[in-house]
């Protein structure tokens, strides 16, 4: 059996993910920078409405890895209102400026999680020398660590993510993640052995506004009028290929 991680960016997506048979969720907003912290109260509900374990990302900003202080005080903080949401796991990174795991950081968050477990999103891409990463994140006591190899998506970077597989030897799970679908899931899994797969799964949403101000614009996005959200019929697409 291989575990299923859902990426959602949504209550909507995080129930498809629930009900279409998923192992668990990554909490997260704005997938569109690769993932930011959700709102309290998003996790709230979310708490109250899922049965599966939810593992909020631990993120304040898009864009690169390495932390100012107050950046770092508004980590502290999101980790600390997960323990007291009792959310079953959180999900950061922080990196140097070398491109090493940013250990006593790391360190400090981990023990602000109390029994929370600690997974390392794809931060760990980010780092100079993927291997010795992988024996930073095994000598913190991390239980998962995300990524695509190193390589845009997980398919790509498929042999480096076996090398790492190898390497955990089941101390630390190595979970791949980018652009994974139900359609190549398989070939991903036969290349790298993983125990477990990341994926978001998601497909657009129309908006049901009848009038519709095509001149102004809200953000960078497009089309102001859709969105995504995780899509249940590929979640269970995914599941039954995989067997969760």
């Amino acid at each position: 059996m291989v575990e299923l991680e859902i990426c959602a960016n949504s209550m909507t997506s995080a129930l498809a993910a629930q009900n279409g048979g998923a192992t668990r969720v990554e909490f997260c907003d704005n997938l569109n920078e690769g993932g930011t912290t959700p709102s309290y109260g998003q996790l709230s509900v979310a708490k109250r409405m899922l049965t599966i374990p939810i593992y909020p990302i631990i993120r304040p900003r898009g864009g690169d890895f390495l932390y100012s202080e107050l950046e770092f005080e508004i980590m502290q903080a999101d980790v600390i209102a997960c323990r007291e949401l009792d959310c079953a796991g959180v999900v950061f990174g922080i990196l140097t400026a070398e491109g090493t795991i940013d250990v006593p950081r790391c360190l400090e968050l981990k023990a602000l999680a109390g029994p929370m477990q600690v997974s390392f999103h794809r931060a760990f891409d980010m780092t100079a020398d993927l291997p010795a990463a992988l024996e930073t994140l095994i000598a913190m006591g991390f239980e998962r660590v995300l990524t695509s190899g190193g390589s845009p998506t997980a398919l790509q970077g498929a042999a480096e993510i076996a090398n790492l597989v190898k390497q955990a030897a089941d101390r630390i799970q190595v979970m791949p993640g980018a652009g994974i679908r139900p359609a190549n899931v398989k070939q991903l899994l036969t290349l790298t052995s993983a125990p477990a797969v990341h994926a978001s799964l998601l497909s657009a949403v129309p908006s049901d506004m009848l009038f519709r101000n095509g001149a102004a614009k809200m953000g960078s996005i497009k089309d102001e009028y859709s969105w995504s959200t995780t899509s249940l019929d590929m979640v269970r697409d995914m599941v039954s290929i995989i067997g969760v």
